[in-house]
């Protein structure tokens, strides 16, 4: 595949029949490549977080009943189907709140009914969900392209970002949407600083977008999370970019735990609060009071990287894994076809219908 701007890095894709992906639970000490056939392996790829990014989520999830799907079309077509149905309501039940998984599935489930249809041969039936996989994959890739060219007319010579959690490459099919801005406005020759928080507890920010924007030669500064407001009352930043996993129709913003906070603090010191997602993530059908927003394993919290513990052993937890930022604290919402700002409820709707 080619593109308008160098792939450096990607974080699922398609090789020999298989999907394939980097387990960024060992970034930045190791890049291990995982690949399977085996939908199950992939619903643990992405419960355990190996993959996670609401965009690669529902990449690797179409990716992964394609492979089934080849790896099965010897069956009849009626065993076929049924195999393949089984493994998307597994995949679905993989992770509550990031929308990208529920679209991408959908697809694939639409091309399956399809070809319950129309296929004559399971084989034909599983080149129909493969070509839909991939396509799903381009699209991705292409839309995080043309969501960055958008969000860099944002971003100014000498800019300081912050940003929180990890919505680069790694977060998607390849070159990210906050990681899309940044590449794009730094491939223009903008000399721009990225801030980041180290995304705790599982550490996106530490771990992956050092790794990210360190291989792309941006400056890159690492913080504590509970130093992101101070970072802005200081004026240290003049820009905050963040990624969604779920944006609802009323233009709430459904993102890493610890966005709303840093969205209060921007709001308060007239920093403008920038949301990059693609169109695939904005849910049209829910509002806010329909999202249900995950809980992680309490020794995420209890532990570091799943290995110090840091407390007693037995200490009660709370880990949401996301938070809601209400749509008055969101500047504007960049996304591939476009900059979408207040109103969102209306102007979300036109821009999914452009």
């Amino acid at each position: 595949m080619e593109f308008k701007y160098p792939i450096k890095t990607r974080a699922v894709w398609w090789e020999r029949d298989q999907v394939c992906w980097i387990d960024t639970r060992r970034l930045p000490f190791e890049e291990v490549i995982v690949c399977t056939s085996d939908p199950g392996r992939m619903a643990k790829a992405i419960i355990d977080m190996e993959v996670r990014g609401a965009p690669a989520i529902g990449v690797a999830a179409a990716l992964a009943v394609a492979a089934y799907a080849r790896s099965i079309e010897d069956r009849s077509l009626s065993e076929f189907v049924e195999h393949v149905n089984k493994a998307i309501d597994m995949l679905w039940r993989t992770r509550p709140t990031a929308h990208n998984l529920f679209w991408a599935l959908k697809r694939i489930r639409n091309k399956l009914d399809k070809a319950k249809r129309t296929a004559s041969s399971s084989a034909e039936a599983a080149k129909a969900l493969v070509d839909e996989a991939l396509k799903i994959m381009r699209e991705d890739i292409e839309a995080n392209i043309r969501l960055g060219e958008y969000g860099a007319r944002l971003i100014e010579d000498g800019d300081v970002i912050l940003i929180h959690c990890n919505a680069g490459a790694l977060a998607t099919a390849a070159f990210g949407t906050v990681g899309g801005i940044l590449r794009v406005a730094w491939y223009q020759g903008k000399r721009i600083k990225v801030i980041t928080t180290e995304t705790r507890p599982v550490l996106q920010g530490a771990r992956l977008n050092t790794w990210e924007y360190t291989r792309e030669g941006i400056p890159v500064t690492l913080i504590t999370d509970n130093a992101a407001a101070y970072i802005i009352r200081k004026g240290l930043v003049n820009k905050v970019l963040v990624g969604a996993d779920r944006i609802t129709r009323e233009g709430y913003v459904v993102n890493k735990i610890g966005t709303y906070g840093i969205a209060l603090a921007a709001k308060r010191h007239n920093i403008p609060f920038y949301v990059a997602a693609p169109t695939s993530t904005i849910d049209l059908e829910s509002s806010i009071d329909d999202v249900v927003i995950e809980e992680r394993d309490p020794e995420e919290v209890r532990r570091v990287l799943g290995k110090y513990l840091i407390t007693m052993p037995d200490i009660p937890v709370i880990n949401y894994a996301f938070d809601v930022t209400d749509p008055d604290l969101v500047t504007a919402i960049i996304t591939e076809k476009g900059i979408v700002y207040p109103p969102y409820q209306e102007n979300l709707r036109k821009i999914i219908g452009s």
